[in-house]
């Protein structure tokens, strides 16, 4: 029985290899982060052979076991002249425990130090909590399993294997497995590694709701949302889309909350290195620098950092409470409030105190910060060491909210929801909540939802509620993927990064959309046809445009006008430009459309909208003046001799047709010799 636990422990030993690690000057600080344990094919497919042959043996034993004993205690009945009518209660209750005592405290044990792993730390001991769950997977827990079958999927310190994941969700679905059904869902909807079906899919995303998946409620929340293979239907989409939020929403209200950083891939190359949502180590070890010589506000930053475990860094309570600590002894008044914010919620670092929340709270108060009144008022209104006083809770609120601290507008707007110490008056309820909502405040928006959906207060609207909802459903902690996903970009793997980002494509995040189709024209994924890239990227593109993301309206356009996974269509091509250059004031779209006007590509030639559009361009964004500028030269020089043509030697010149003497692309060698002769001029003036 230990013969896989030994073999993953030698093989994980044996083969970890470096793997395309940063940049050369991350070498030193990051050879723990990113190592990915090969493990071969044959030895994956010995893995897998292992653990269902275990099972089918296993269930075959268990089987027998049952009717033995079950003959043993009829028998035992007759002789002693029993008759027991409740004999087959009790062989169903003996047949429970059985199958309880078959899932050994051994197994258990390991699953759940290996997800008391993964929640301390994001990178580095990743690798352990692994190999804790394959020892349990060999036990036969059913969630380790299903932790080795997400390992194989998404390349997570194993070799990526695709096929074996499959194998193994398939069987994880026969024993009912919820989290199997919304894979293998997934991964017909996108036809990795089976045939693509969304029919299929859609009966693998209803399984895996109807058996708990949160991810398939809201994936069909999308799905009925936007149309995708089903009717359009907000009700449902709401329904599924309340299930979620309500899960998360319990989840923000015990602080339990995870940030969420949404890098994308569509930013320049030379942006992705320093992204501002991920701290790059060096930029760290100089702010760890900056605080130890005493800048105060980088060490709060630091403090706040390490707190909720932000921008890729591990969440380490020891470490933020230090900051902290420093900060407040220089007189930093958001410091003490974050400490009395620490010992309020309690944690390895500063176990739950009630008074000296309140010390420091107090401290913070007395100097108008809105953090430490907020503290306040929350001891008052939940009695926290001190009795409950909903009249001083409720001034507390109010100061905070004036100094517009969101979290402190949420509790007035709750107070007035709910009637705690004040008499319920819904208008105000929304007004706090509203404004909350402006910050981002996710438990703001939940209620906003609440309202929407049920018409409390304001007037229903489903389509509101849902897209509210949405918002709190994307904050649950599957968003933890965008990290894992941009790593494994970072560092070349490309299909695992793929997949990942596919997944939180499907649950509707757009951010994912844009990234999974830009890898997606890359043309470097190795898991899809090469013919079914750009098809599915202009379907993801979509999707992205759809919920108001510019440049994907334009790579939409950009599709058309190439013929990228579709037709040649100049109109829809022109069309889609149009959307972007008016409604989300595109550069990029107003030079395209202005080109598409001064060739009359799609639409109806006009020299004055493709100058007016040029100029707006230019106007929009510093980059666009150099190319606007050529596009202008040329424009006005072609203009200028076509006048000439038309009007003096319109008849003389009749045949003379620039496109079909100099050939398509012309205009690209006109616009080469004006820069030679822009060059020329300006060399004989300076030389």
């Amino acid at each position: 029985m230990k013969l896989l636990s030994l073999l993953i422990e030698t093989l994980i030993i044996l083969g970890v290899t470096i793997k395309n690690i940063e940049a050369e000057r991350h070498n030193k600080k990051q050879k723990q982060r990113n190592v990915t344990i090969q493990i071969s094919v044959n030895e994956i497919k010995q893995f897998l052979s292992h653990i269902l042959e275990r099972r089918k043996l296993v269930k075959v034993m268990n089987k027998r076991e049952n009717l033995l004993e079950k003959k043993k205690s009829q028998h035992k009945l007759r002789i002693k002249g029993i008759q027991n009518k409740d004999l087959p209660k009790r062989s169903q209750n003996y047949l429970k425990k059985q199958a309880k005592k078959n899932i050994t405290d051994e197994g258990d044990q390991l699953f759940k130090l290996g997800i008391k792993i993964l929640q301390q730390s994001k990178s580095q001991k990743q690798k352990e909590a692994y190999t804790l769950f394959a020892k349990a997977a060999d036990n036969g827990n059913l969630k380790a399993m299903e932790k080795m079958a997400d390992a194989l999927l998404f390349g997570n310190f194993v070799m990526q294997n695709i096929t074996a994941a499959i194998q193994l969700y398939e069987s994880l679905a026969k024993e009912g497995s919820y989290k199997a059904q919304n894979a293998l869902g997934f991964l017909s909807s996108y036809g990795i590694g089976m045939e693509y079906n969304q029919a299929k899919a859609l009966i693998y995303y209803t399984f895996g709701s109807a058996g708990g998946s949160l991810m398939s409620q809201m994936i069909l929340g999308y799905r009925y949302l936007s149309g995708i293979n089903v009717l359009q239907n907000c009700e449902v989409a709401l329904y599924h889309y309340k299930k979620v939020a309500d899960y998360i929403a319990d989840k923000l209200e015990k602080s339990e909350g995870i940030p969420v950083e949404k890098v994308r891939l569509t930013e320049r190359p030379e942006n992705l290195s320093s992204n501002s949502e991920i701290l790059d180590w060096d930029i760290y070890q100089y702010y760890k620098y900056l605080a130890e010589r005493g800048d105060v506000h980088v060490q709060v930053s630091l403090g706040q950092l390490h707190l909720i475990g932000r921008k890729g860094l591990d969440q380490d309570y020891q470490k933020a409470l230090y900051y902290f600590l420093k900060a407040a002894k220089a007189g930093s008044a958001n410091a003490m409030a974050f400490i009395g914010k620490m010992y309020l919620e309690g944690n390895d670092a500063a176990p739950q105190n009630n008074a000296t929340a309140f010390k420091y709270f107090s401290m913070a108060a007395n100097k108008g910060n809105a953090i430490g009144l907020h503290g306040l008022g929350l001891l008052y209104f939940y009695g926290k060491g001190v009795p409950v006083n909903y009249a001083e809770a409720l001034k507390y609120f109010q100061k905070a909210a004036e100094k517009g601290w969101p979290n402190a507008q949420f509790q007035l707007g709750f107070m007035y929801y709910s009637g705690s110490g004040v008499w319920k008056d819904y208008k105000l309820a929304f007004k706090y909540f509203y404004m909350a909502s402006q910050s981002g405040q996710p438990l703001a928006i939940y209620y906003l939802a609440e309202m929407y959906a049920t018409g409390t207060g304001v007037l229903r609207s489903c389509r509101t509620a849902v897209e509210l909802y949405k918002g709190v459903c994307e904050l649950g902690h599957w968003a933890e993927k965008f990290l894992t996903a941009y790593f494994a970009y970072r560092d070349g793997d490309i299909d695992s990064s793929l997949v990942q980002y596919a997944l939180l494509a499907e649950m509707g995040y757009e951010v994912a959309q844009s990234n999974s189709a830009f890898i997606l024209e890359s043309e470097k994924v190795k898991i899809i046809e090469k013919e079914k890239m750009y098809p599915m990227a202009l379907l993801l593109w979509n999707r992205a445009a759809i919920q108001g993301n510019a440049f994907a309206r334009v790579k939409i356009g950009d599709y058309h006008y190439y013929g990228y996974g579709t037709k040649k269509d100049y109109q829809t091509a022109a069309t889609h430009y149009s959307i972007a250059a008016h409604k989300y004031h595109s550069a990029q779209a107003m030079f395209n459309l202005a080109y598409m006007y001064e060739h009359g590509l799609g639409i109806s030639k006009d020299i004055h909208l493709a100058r007016r559009l040029y100029d707006m361009a230019a106007q929009t964004s510093p980059d666009a003046h150099m190319p606007v500028f050529f596009a202008l030269i040329k424009l006005e020089t072609v203009h200028l001799l076509r006048d000439i043509l038309f009007i003096n030697f319109t008849m003389r010149w009749k045949w003379i047709q620039l496109d079909n003497t100099l050939g398509p692309y012309w205009d690209l060698f006109a616009i080469g010799l004006i820069v030679a002769v822009l060059i020329y001029l300006l060399r004989n003036r300076y030389g």
